[in-house]
């Protein structure tokens, strides 16, 4: 009988620490952003900004979890049309989950669809305003569209929340020495 107890109570203490959704509203979160403010480089954040990642791909939800990885797979062999269909069924039923509209978002961009990676990214950070990776995605995509000013608020933004992202970093400096150049 001892033995079971133990089991019971061990299994209740997972339970309640073990959070029943791990998406954008995950705990841990809050720690891991803050660890990103406190690393001196790129090296260091790495694994924080994988932690982060992680979760953000997380979710109670099964259905949507198979969708997002079935998303996934389908743009890692270049099918992004598939993978498209795949993310417009994963907002439909999950609309709370940012992932979701984040990896929408980067289908409409890589399809040169802007103006719809735009919202979606908005829809994203209305959901995860901490989501580094789709501030430095609208980056790209004002990039695409020649708005360096915009693409430049988009990268920095995505550095105040994670400061050693290194494309983001790089992008914002190469377009802050062309508009330097304007000025001249």
């Amino acid at each position: 009988m001892r033995r079971f107890e133990i089991i019971c109570l061990t299994l209740g203490v997972i339970c309640f620490f073990t959070p029943a959704i791990a998406d954008q509203t995950d705990p841990r979160l809050g720690g891991l952003f803050a660890q990103l403010g406190e690393v001196s480089g790129p090296i260091d954040a790495a694994p924080i900004e994988s932690q982060i990642w992680t979760i953000w791909h997380e979710t109670s939800d099964h259905a949507a979890q198979s969708l997002l990885q079935r998303g996934i797979d389908a743009m890692r062999t270049g099918d992004n049309n598939s993978a498209l269909k795949t993310f417009d069924q994963l907002v439909e039923i999950a609309p709370d989950f940012a992932e979701g509209w984040n990896k929408r978002a980067t289908v409409q961009f890589l399809l040169g669809n802007f103006d719809q990676s735009i919202k979606d990214i908005a829809n994203t950070l209305n959901l995860e305003p901490r989501h580094f990776g789709a501030l430095s995605g609208l980056g790209l995509v004002y990039m695409s569209l020649n708005d360096l000013e915009r693409a430049l608020i988009s990268f920095e933004a995505a550095l105040a929340v994670s400061p050693h992202l290194v494309s983001s970093r790089i992008n914002a400096e190469a377009i802050r020495q062309i508009l330097q150049g304007r000025e001249i």
